[in-house]
């Protein structure tokens, strides 16, 4: 035993970091190769060793010995057998199955290291429609290499894809001289490798507010290649837009947007998810899928990659010859698909605690309170006997959350303030209360931008906004959230929400607050909404309400009661 080693190896396959032992920094550098973050409180930080962790490692150079060393380095107590012994199993998986160029340029040839692992291919009946037995192994055609690649990794067998990539029409941009930040270079050195086969793909994992646009621009000027930027929104399109012309060397007619008004195309394209997934009818085609296909592209970028839709994942199996980076603040997907992500995409090459980046100072210190209000009496009895959703619906719009959130942002004074919110009725409302204006999905784009430009300049202090403004929404002086409702349990909206006022202030913090229904079932949803923040560090202090305040005219609720003890909001 050396109680000074940052690391304690467990044999569940976890990995217990003491971050404020000698040495921490170097070991959480050393073993991110191989282990996975899962969550990184004030104190420990954990980190899991699984197959896909190993078969990332493998991938990039590494061998068992290697892994082993580096838990016997740092770890305070033995490295228990019963997992370093396994670790050579599961990384000799990786490189048994290859797959290189074919004959003609629109296949490729899928080979075995052994006569066991070839019959298992054969027999697995999900792959019997791509796979056609030759002498040298199987032939696919290049349009499956995604598909195949995908149901492989679900058998248990990772594919070592040496297929090259396609460079892409090339053109020449760099960025304008300005530091990266030390994580942003680390974040593309991460994903462009060496340069050889396996590398060139994957995502990138960083907060809100982190720089993650920076990261995408750097390495297309490394790349210097054409390339398609998938966005979340058309407010999103024309950050990166802005950002482009701002940040690099690019002329504005080197840059297009793709969206529901513009449709035009040039060397560094920005599409919407949204346009891409429309179709005139339910079992239509894809139109705009042509996007992808038809342009000599040697660099795609999926922002917000965990917004993925289904039907560009499966666009995006076929476009494994063409590089591709992810950037998301969240690999978190309430439909479970991370594994899409990996497969399709490709593997995380990098992630950094939140927290770290906010003792760095590169994001904004958070303070996290939920507020605990009571229910009006008159809604009890519906509340009472309503279904379950109905039940969440009647606790996110109880009127009292309207006076608090009031009573919150006159408490705040200077801040820059978003309240944000599900329900549209309920923004209404609270937006006719403070006289500020409100941004729902109704919003026409140009209404939206000249908002968010007032905003930005300060002649806007309070914006009310609805779900539209969890993603990729670019306000840097918003310092206070007030989250009145949300969307059932979701850990992704949690985090980006959070997400939009972390960007660094000087000298000064940001505060986030939740306003829930005290004794409903919303609680229960906002245990689960914060698990995600929890994992990265943040903590959530808890108010009790009491005091009955004033309902407005025309909610459904008592009039003030005699006061109680209530917690002052902290300052």
């Amino acid at each position: 035993m050396d109680a000074i080693k940052p690391l304690i190896v467990q044999s569940d396959h976890t990995l217990l970091l003491d971050v404020h032992a000698p040495g921490a920094e170097d070991a959480r550098a050393a073993i991110l190769p191989f282990a996975e973050l899962e969550k990184s409180p004030e104190h420990i930080h954990t980190y899991r060793i699984t197959p896909l962790s190993l078969w990332n490692a493998a991938g990039a150079g590494m061998n068992p010995q290697d892994v082993v060393g580096i838990l016997n380095r740092y770890s305070r107590y033995a490295v228990p057998e019963s997992i370093s012994g396994g670790f050579a199993d599961i990384m000799g998986r990786y490189g048994q199955i290859r797959l290189r160029e074919g004959r003609g340029t629109e296949e490729l040839i899928l080979s075995a290291g052994s006569e066991e692992v070839e019959q298992e291919i054969a027999s697995a009946r999900v792959l019997a429609d791509y796979l056609i037995k030759i002498k040298e192994g199987f032939r696919l055609k290049l349009t499956d290499r995604g598909t195949v690649k995908q149901e492989l990794i679900k058998l248990g067998w990772p594919v070592q894809d040496e297929a090259p990539l396609r460079a892409g029409e090339a053109l020449e941009l760099a960025l304008r001289p300005f530091d990266l930040r030390d994580y942003q270079d680390e974040a593309v050195r991460a994903f462009l490798g060496q340069g050889g086969p396996g590398t060139g793909f994957g995502v990138v994992v960083l907060p809100c507010g982190s720089g993650k646009t920076i990261v995408g621009m750097a390495v297309m000027a490394r790349l210097k290649t054409n390339t398609l930027i998938l966005s979340a929104n058309v407010a999103a399109v024309h950050q990166w837009i802005d950002e482009l012309l701002d940040k690099t060397t690019l002329r504005r007619e080197q840059i297009a947007e793709y969206s529901g008004g513009v449709k035009a195309v040039a060397p560094v394209t920005i599409a919407t998810y949204q346009i891409l997934t429309w179709r005139p009818g339910r079992d239509g085609n894809f139109p705009h899928f042509s996007l992808f296909r038809g342009y000599p592209w040697g660099l795609i970028i999926y922002d917000e990659v965990h917004l993925l839709p289904a039907p560009v994942f499966r666009v995006t199996a076929e476009l494994q010859a063409v590089r591709r980076l992810g950037l998301t603040a969240t690999l978190v997907r309430e439909d479970g698909a991370e594994d899409a992500v990996f497969s399709l995409v490709g593997p995380k090459r990098y992630d950094v605690p939140w927290k770290d980046l906010e003792r760095k100072g590169w994001i904004a210190e958070a303070l996290c309170i939920e507020v605990r209000l009571d229910l009006p009496g008159s809604y009890r009895i519906p509340y009472a006997v309503a279904g379950k959703r109905e039940k969440y619906r009647i606790a996110a719009e109880n009127p009292r959350k309207e006076e608090a959130a009031v009573e919150l942002i006159a408490n705040h004074p200077e801040d820059h303030i978003l309240v944000i919110g599900q329900y549209i009725s309920q923004l209404e409302a609270i937006a006719r209360r403070l006289k500020a204006p409100l941004v729902t999905g109704k919003t026409s784009n140009a209404e939206r931008e000249r908002i968010y430009r007032e905003f930005k300049k300060g002649k806007l202090r309070i914006m009310v906004v609805s779900k539209v403004a969890n993603f990729a929404l670019d306000l840097p002086d918003a310092s206070m959230a007030v989250q009145i409702s949300g969307s059932f349990g979701s850990r992704q909206e949690e985090a980006q929400r959070l997400g939009r006022i972390l960007r660094p202030k000087k000298n000064k913090n940001s505060y986030f607050y939740t306003i829930v229904s005290r004794s409903t079932v919303e609680e229960d949803f906002a245990a689960n909404r914060q698990k995600f923040l929890a994992e990265q560090g943040y903590h959530y202090s808890i108010q009790y309400w009491a005091e009955l305040t004033p309902v407005l005219s025309g909610g459904a609720g008592e009039g003030p009661s005699v006061p109680q003890e209530k917690k002052k909001v902290p300052r």
